[in-house]
């Protein structure tokens, strides 16, 4: 719901009806975000037609070859062959992708992003619903690469639980949305509000940003010595911000190729074990790591234990 009511007002701030996405991405599954979302199953699969007026640009992936200025330069092309930027109201990405893999947008791609946008009047749109809140170190995902967008959607860890979204942005372009034209049947809730703003102070009180730095720093140490070909783990291309971290399961004759099968197997190994692990990425050979902010410093070490028991068992 965020992502639609951001689309929406960049559309009427720009009066342009065309969205760029990217490849990999997730941003919902309503008609309009399941367009936006760069994963056909089961997202799309038997749902139709989505929206119109979607164009997509590959990610940059460095193991896989892509890179920020391919993306870039993808865009250029884009904009001669597919739609013309005059038409194009909002470019939107997620600093560090949830569904697609946890590859991380580096500075020079937003910042190359902030440039074109800036030229040709187009809105940036930073979708934090995952990223959000001190997942990564900072409150926001973007911070990190000094780049500043337009709009930005927030849910998920914002409520802590309670069901929140909601959207920031420049008050000009938030303000081209006629009255009523934003809202929901289920939308401001004082509960959820109320948790949101406890939310906030635990992570002020609690020094949640430093926290996930720390936890991060703790799980990258007990990961670094699986993702060495000579440790024979068949891991590899550890990544992440902060607390947000995933790896790859890769095939053991050939480190490129994903292995989706055994990092299944690695999550039900784990989760027999007592730790829950979750995969994502285009072939869902991904696994990533996602521990509550307010953990104690003991269950991250006995977890990845447990993972890495889980990755040399179904070695």
């Amino acid at each position: 719901e965020a992502v639609e009511n951001a689309v929406k007002i960049a559309r009427c701030a720009t009066i342009r009806p065309a969205v760029i996405a990217f490849s990999g991405a997730f941003h919902g599954r309503t008609m309009m975000t399941s367009g936006l979302t760069g994963k056909a199953v089961p997202y799309k699969s038997k749902t139709g037609p989505v929206s119109p007026e979607i164009f997509r640009l590959p990610f940059p992936v460095e193991h896989r070859g892509i890179h920020a200025k391919d993306t870039l330069r993808a865009l250029q092309s884009l904009f001669k062959c597919d739609v013309d930027p005059s038409r194009v109201a909002a470019i939107i990405i997620e600093p560090v992708q949830g569904e697609g893999g946890f590859y991380v947008a580096s500075s020079g791609l937003m910042q190359g992003l902030r440039d074109v946008c800036d030229t040709h009047g187009i809105l940036l749109i930073a979708d934090e619903v995952q990223s959000g809140f001190g997942r990564t170190g900072k409150v926001f995902a973007i911070e990190h690469t000094g780049v500043a967008p337009d709009l930005v959607t927030v849910a998920k860890s914002l409520a802590g639980g309670f069901p929140l979204s909601g959207v920031i942005g420049r008050a000009d372009v938030m303000d081209s949305v006629p009255p009523g034209g934003l809202g929901g049947t289920y939308g401001g809730s004082p509960i959820a509000c109320a948790a949101a703003l406890a939310v906030l102070d635990v992570i002020k009180d609690e020094k949640l940003l430093e926290r996930a730095e720390a936890i991060g720093t703790a799980i990258r140490a007990k990961l670094e010595p699986l993702m060495n070909a000579g440790s024979g783990a068949n891991v590899a291309n550890l990544r992440g911000r902060g607390a947000m971290l995933a790896f790859d399961v890769v095939a053991s004759d050939d480190h490129s190729a994903p292995d989706a099968d055994r990092a299944k197997s690695i999550v039900a190994k784990s989760l027999l074990n007592g730790l829950i692990v979750l995969t994502c990425g285009t072939y869902g050979e991904t696994l990533r790591i996602l521990t509550p902010l307010t953990i104690s410093d003991e269950l991250p070490e006995r977890g990845m234990d447990i993972l890495a028991g889980a990755i040399r068992d179904t070695h």
